[in-house]
């Protein structure tokens, strides 16, 4: 069985399986077996989500990293949200949450975070110049 180790500096906080865990010194993790987590630039505080993708991400993250209890519903809100933002989209950016959507499913919601995170650093990206 393969593990995955990961390094966080002190002050960092990660969400594991629905906890958040801040280390107090710097940290050494191995995982052994599959776990739903997010940590560090990775997770978005609900202040944050200020923009149509930025809400789309935190949705996703609630379904993601959720508690089991809770993660079906929560998938199912990020998929209506997306789903709206999908409808209220601009020609430019429907390629975008179109995938975004196809990618709002238990199998692969982590998939979906990745997407979201790569269209937060374009939407925040200042625009080229012509």
């Amino acid at each position: 069985m393969s593990s995955l180790v990961l390094e966080l500096k002190q002050g960092e906080s990660m969400i594991l399986n629905g906890a958040v865990i801040r280390f107090k010194t710097r940290t050494r993790l191995e995982l052994n077996n599959h776990a739903r987590f997010l940590f560090g630039k990775q997770i978005m505080q609900p202040e944050e989500a200020s923009s149509p993708v930025r809400r789309a991400y935190y949705a996703l993250q609630e379904a993601y990293t959720g508690h089991e209890d809770t993660r079906a519903a929560s998938l199912r809100a990020a998929q209506d949200l997306i789903g709206e933002l999908c409808q209220a989209a601009a020609e430019a950016e429907l390629c975008g949450w179109r995938a975004l959507l196809r990618l709002c499913t238990e199998e692969t919601a982590f998939e979906a975070l990745k997407l979201a995170r790569q269209m937060i650093r374009d939407e925040e990206a200042p625009p080229l110049k012509s």
